[in-house]
């Protein structure tokens, strides 16, 4: 049986909405071979899987595949971390070193945005634009559409369809604002989804670093057959 923890990462103001995810703080528990196939059953846009919460070691799977990095699964889980009482300044999955930090009741992940999927950077002319959108546009599988609310303040309204991951639509995409933050060289608040909330700056070297609110909905045992 392993413990898993149900989180809501780049929530709104008052906790509402943001991207579950799922985190066994104890990857340990569910055998290497498994972790797809959990990743899976679990449903979440992601899922991760902390081999070593001392050096932040950790895995990060979709549904449909494993990826070397993401954002809301970065966050959420250094949240987790502190919250626990992990002292972890960074996370390392398989793309590499990811800085973390907190501040007041937001947590953010810092990361290059050549780790980030290949999305598709989709520029609309206005935010209602892309609240119309019945989905993705013909024949794209991994797009991020966006247009400015607000482009003076730096206020962005965003919907992600990473179809290609096995993910109809994703509510918070941390993977997909770093290198928008970074072709547009300026710091975003990202109005993503339903009602998710992403701050994010560009930081040197071609990182941003992407940050936001975090809530624990559930704890609860999983058992591994």
């Amino acid at each position: 049986m392993a413990t898993l923890h149900v989180l809501r990462v780049f929530t709104g103001e008052g906790g509402e909405w943001g991207n579950p995810l799922g985190v066994f703080l104890d990857g340990g528990e569910i055998a290497a071979q498994r972790r797809q196939a959990v990743a899976r059953e679990l449903g979440f846009s992601e899922t991760v899987f902390v081999d070593d919460p001392g050096s932040g070691e950790c895995r990060i799977f979709t549904p449909g595949t494993e990826l070397p990095f993401a954002g809301h699964p970065s966050v959420g889980t250094a949240w987790l971390l502190a919250r626990e009482g992990h002292d972890v300044d960074v996370l390392r999955p398989p793309a590499g070193e990811i800085a973390i930090r907190g501040e007041g009741e937001l947590t953010y992940a810092a990361a290059r945005a050549e780790w980030c999927p290949p999305f598709h950077l989709i520029p609309l002319g206005a935010a209602a634009e892309v609240d119309a959108l019945p989905g993705p546009p013909p024949g794209e599988d991994l797009a991020y559409c966006w247009a400015w609310e607000d482009e003076a303040a730096g206020v962005v309204r965003s919907r992600c369809f990473p179809v290609e991951e096995g993910i109809e639509e994703d509510e918070a995409t941390g993977s997909a604002a770093i290198p928008l933050c970074v072709e547009l060289g300026r710091p975003l608040t990202v109005h993503q989804g339903r009602g998710s909330v992403l701050r994010v700056a560009p930081l040197d070297e071609g990182r941003a670093e992407v940050g936001g609110r975090v809530v624990l909905d559930e704890v609860r045992a999983f058992f591994v057959d």
